[in-house]
């Protein structure tokens, strides 16, 4: 298995500009890019969150956005809370697609938690091969 340098990680993500608190709780939803023979495989995890509240889309041609905002629970002025850890607010990922990305043939679905979105590769054309006869 080969990983990809921190470098060219930080490459492929393009950052998301907010100054919003909320959002920035929130922000670091995280999420595994691997890359099969046939395509790029993104999952994030996002516990709670309906598949209303999530948005996956294709930027500037190649640029895989996933967005979404998870709501604060309701509470009560009778509620006394103890601890509050679980984040609420916008997230916002962006994630610039190599040029093999079928940007028109995504897919995404949402399973026990689990954001998986797919984006199919081109197949590399192998460059065709001529004989040249030698003269002589």
């Amino acid at each position: 298995m080969q990983l990809a340098t921190p470098t060219d990680v930080f490459r492929s993500v393009v950052p998301a500009a907010s100054t919003d608190r909320d959002t920035a709780a929130f922000a670091s939803a995280r999420i595994d890019w691997k890359e099969t023979p046939e395509a790029h495989v993104f999952k994030a995890d996002l516990p709670g969150i309906k598949k209303e509240e999530v948005k996956v889309e294709v930027d500037d041609g190649n640029v895989l956005v996933i967005s979404g905002e998870r709501s604060k629970e309701k509470e009560d002025k009778n509620d006394k809370w103890h601890r509050v850890e679980r984040s609420s607010g916008k997230f916002l990922r962006r994630f610039r697609l190599p040029e093999n990305a079928k940007t028109d043939q995504v897919k995404a679905g949402l399973e026990n938690g689990v954001l998986t979105v797919t984006v199919p590769k081109a197949e590399v054309k192998k460059p065709e091969v001529k004989a040249i006869e030698i003269s002589g």
